[in-house]
């Protein structure tokens, strides 16, 4: 099995303002694979459609080889989910929510929940509802990694988290990757923090995706450029333009963001009579930036 997870045209509509449509999205099995985008993109809608808490108009999901929502149960019971907002009962302990989701999963691993216990310094007695923001982050963390899934999906597991407290849920989920083999589908706005960690990445905006792709791929293949003498009619360059603009200053020079860039395709610039003054590392938050601007304009000159 290639994909953990495998869309191919979903067609989704939350009323009359918001749909996902044609998403096509695969995520390789071992991978830590990050979800970009800004709040209301689709990202936590994508989430519910991949766990079957939402129904697709069409298309195709499969989830660890087995179709959703078809096959729920049977795939449910291999994922870990941490959904965006606390749902568990403020009412019980740390203890007894430990033993309540323990009841439902064959291969729960005690040594493992009692360790990150200890890792994560929860106080077994204490109620949920009295916990920190952080503290009920790493109990939820807890739940999903004791489960010994073959999937975890995280919707926003570190938002609004500081520091000390992302740093130690990270840990705790590289480690996890690392014995277990599994697949993590981690979904942030939080950009410099999945550069950190994952190894595939896709951006989304407004219910569509924008690009998939490695994380070293999507980091090193955007670049902006200093392009002297350009002519108005670019055909068939062997990257994307994702912005071009004319410089600061005027004159003859342009800064273009391109996309999917390789060490020698300055080469084509020399083709067309122009040429690259200047390449420029972009770091992923300023790539990220860069796309969700260019999809932007695209749809915005679309829709006029």
């Amino acid at each position: 099995m290639s994909d953990a997870i495998q869309i191919e045209r979903l067609h989704y509509r939350a009323g009359k303002n918001f749909e996902i449509k044609d998403l096509d999205l695969h995520v390789p099995s071992g991978s830590i694979y990050g979800f970009l985008g800004p709040n209301g993109s689709g990202k936590t809608t994508t989430i519910r459609l991949i766990l079957g808490l939402l129904r697709p108009l069409s298309g195709r999901i499969m989830v660890l080889g087995d179709p959703m929502p078809e096959q729920h149960a049977r795939i449910l019971g291999r994922v870990g989910y941490v959904p965006e907002q606390p749902h568990l009962d403020a009412t019980l302990t740390v203890r007894e929510l430990i033993d309540f989701q323990a009841a439902f999963y064959p291969q729960w691993d005690r040594a493992q929940a009692e360790e990150l216990v200890q890792r994560f310094e929860l106080d077994g007695e204490r109620l949920f509802g009295r916990l920190s923001k952080g503290q009920k982050a790493k109990l939820m963390i807890l739940l999903a990694l004791a489960q010994r899934g073959d999937l975890l999906v995280l919707d926003e597991p570190t938002d609004g988290l500081d520091p000390v407290v992302r740093r130690d849920i990270l840990s705790a989920l590289l480690t996890y990757v690392s014995e277990r083999g599994a697949t993590i589908f981690i979904s942030s706005h939080l950009v410099h923090e999945l550069e950190r960690v994952c190894d595939w990445v896709a951006v989304m905006d407004d219910g569509r995706l924008i690009t998939e792709a490695p994380m070293e791929k999507l980091k090193h293949g955007t670049k902006r450029l200093v392009v002297m003498g350009a002519p108005a009619e670019i055909v068939n360059p062997p990257f994307r333009i994702l912005t071009r603009e004319s410089a600061n200053g005027g004159g003859a020079g342009e800064n273009w963001v391109v996309g999917d860039w390789e060490p020698g395709m300055t080469s084509y610039f020399e083709g067309v009579g122009a040429s690259v003054r200047e390449v420029i590392d972009l770091d992923l938050e300023d790539g990220f930036v860069e796309l969700l601007r260019s999809f932007r304009e695209r749809r915005g000159g679309a829709r006029r």
